[in-house]
Formats: C-alpha cells, structure tokens, sequence
C-alpha cells in the first residue's frame, strides 16, 4: 500500500481542485458519466480538501491525486471547443505536476 501524503495547497488551488470535483459530479448526475467515477468518493475528497487542516495541508492518497488529475483531463477534454482553451492546458499541466511530485515515479507506476 502507498501511504497518503500531507500536500500542502494554497487556497485558491483547493478552489480549483474543488471546481474539478464539482464537475465531475454535475457529469455523473447527467447520466453521461462512463469512467466510473462515484459520487459517494468524489464528496469525500471534496469535503476533506475544504476543510481546514490543522497542519495546513490535505491528507491524500495516490487515488486521491489519480482521480483529480482525471477530473483535470476531463476538463480539458471538455474544454477542446473554447477560446481559452491553451489557458486550460497550462492549468492542466501545472496541477498534474504539482500533484504527482508527491509520490515518486515507481510509486506512479505501482498505482497503475
């Protein structure tokens, strides 16, 4: 088992992460969801990232950072259409960084 890590997140990166969770939900609750995302777990994540650490950081798991990054992708996608599209992408990339420089490499390779 990989153990979870303490990450730390300024605020405005737990709104973000928090919106990507939001979306994932609003496509579940559409009927169009095939990725096998649950609810139950997307609200569980959301909660423990809005709520305030006591050490100024949020508890997570590989799983936990597998599925934001695939709420992150999925935003992406979603967004091929639109004008800010390159501004979705740097996002993209700058969130799957900072989230997967907390677990190593072989770790990554592990989850998968």
């Amino acid at each position: 088992m990989i153990e979870p890590r303490l990450v730390l997140l300024e605020q405005d990166a737990v709104l973000a992460l928090s919106q990507i969770l939001g979306i994932m939900l609003d496509d579940l609750f559409d009927g169009a969801d095939s990725s096998g995302w649950n609810s139950e777990r997307i609200l569980d994540l959301e909660a423990r990232l809005m709520a305030p650490a006591e050490e100024e950081g949020v508890l997570l798991g590989i799983d936990d950072a597998a599925l934001l990054l695939q709420g992150m992708a999925f935003t992406e996608v979603m967004s091929q259409d639109l004008p800010w599209i390159e501004s979705v992408r740097w996002v993209t990339d700058f969130i799957t960084e900072e989230l997967r420089q907390h677990w190593t490499e072989d770790e990554w390779r592990k989850f998968t």
